[in-house]
């Protein structure tokens, strides 16, 4: 990173935001990431030792989000919509497409959410303004998240966990466990040997 906070390989003509923490070490392969950060916060997006983001992976952080990537977390095309904390843990990869939400932006109840969609059209993009409680969200070290999952708000996946692709994860996952589906369900747990592989 250039000291006006350009990256000399990107191909778009952005800057990484002040907040935002880089370790000399980490790895950026687009300030494309950072079209929908809006965060406030020091720190609003950290990255630890050897951390890295490459093509497709969006930062939709809120003003107030924060989202830290662990040493040396891979993010590869994910979607991070955070409106209070995400926490990738060291080693985590996060694969194609996955998303991770802390919050849903909108609603729950149908007549509230109806009410948010009318006002879309006559003011401009008013993203989290509505009164929706975000849920912080916490992935450990050595988790993999296959493609196309989504990991809802509130979850937390223990430590050398997999989530299937595809999956929907709505509640917490156990340590050492591998989930898949709609919703996501225990398929079973890893042995002692794997867990090895994880230490």
């Amino acid at each position: 990173m250039t000291k006006n906070r350009k990256l000399e390989w990107d191909w778009f003509p952005g800057v990484i935001p002040e907040n935002v923490v880089v370790d000399v070490t980490a790895y950026i392969e687009t300030t494309f990431s950072f079209q929908f950060y809006r965060s406030q916060l020091s720190g609003g997006v950290e990255y630890k030792h050897g951390a890295s983001t490459y093509l497709g992976t969006m930062f939709d952080v809120g003003p107030r989000g924060r989202v830290t990537l662990g040493e040396y977390a891979l993010v590869h095309g994910a979607r991070i919509i955070c409106d209070s904390e995400i926490f990738i843990g060291d080693y985590a990869l996060i694969s194609w497409n996955v998303v991770l939400m802390d919050t849903y932006r909108v609603p729950l109840n149908a007549q509230e959410r109806r009410r948010e969609l009318e006002l879309i059209s006559t003011r401009e993009l008013r993203i989290a303004s509505a009164d929706v409680p975000a849920k912080p969200i916490r992935i450990e070290r050595n988790v993999w998240i296959g493609f196309d999952a989504c990991v809802l708000p509130g979850v937390t996946i223990g430590e050398g966990s997999v989530i299937g692709a595809k999956s929907v994860v709505t509640e917490n996952v156990s340590p050492f466990t591998v989930v898949a589906g709609n919703p996501a369900r225990v398929i079973r747990q890893l042995d002692s040997q794997e867990k090895n592989h994880h230490a």
